[in-house]
């Protein structure tokens, strides 16, 4: 499902970035441009970083 519609991400290149080693909501910006432009996605992305890191057992 896109996320990001305005930079076309999907949860699935965030849950790929989480397993990558993206390891805060800051990093995911820089690398996948996420809530960079209108910023409606931030909350949503914020939440799929968080359930890959759990699901993975990353803190």
């Amino acid at each position: 499902m896109y996320v990001c519609v305005c930079n076309a991400v999907t949860d699935r290149d965030i849950k790929k970035a989480a397993n990558d080693g993206v390891s805060t909501f800051q990093h995911l910006r820089q690398e996948l441009n996420v809530a960079t432009c209108c910023g409606r996605c931030e909350t949503c992305a914020k939440n799929i970083l968080e359930d890959a890191h759990a699901k993975a057992g990353i803190a």
